[in-house]
């Protein structure tokens, strides 16, 4: 699995950073894993074709003890299998880390 990952944050700084994703709206159903939403302008050709059955598509951010690893493989929340389940592409990846970081600088974490 391709990742972008910050370690060694400790549980202040997981706090803060939980409490802005979730104030974004962004929790899942899962405990310590959000949903960060793909700009459409940022979808494969198929994943445009795909968007009204498999979409809307995310990106994975886990925390976990001391982390946080955002997975880059843009998923559709409409389907867990697809063609259209692929890795980001550059403009996406470069846009997710820079979001990421600026969240984390928000939550005044130095990293």
């Amino acid at each position: 699995m391709r990742s972008y990952v910050i370690d060694e944050l400790n549980a202040a700084d997981l706090e803060r950073i939980t409490g802005a994703l979730e104030s974004r709206g962004y929790e899942s159903p899962l405990d310590g894993v959000y949903y960060l939403p793909v700009p459409l302008d940022l979808l494969s050709e198929e994943q445009s074709r795909h968007a009204s059955e498999c979409g809307p598509y995310v990106l994975i951010l886990e925390i976990g003890e001391g982390f946080l690893r955002l997975e880059l493989l843009v998923r559709g929340r409409g389907k867990l299998r697809c063609s259209c389940i692929a890795y980001a592409g550059p403009e996406l990846r470069e846009l997710a880390v820079t979001l990421l970081d600026k969240l984390i600088r928000e939550c005044d974490i130095p990293v």
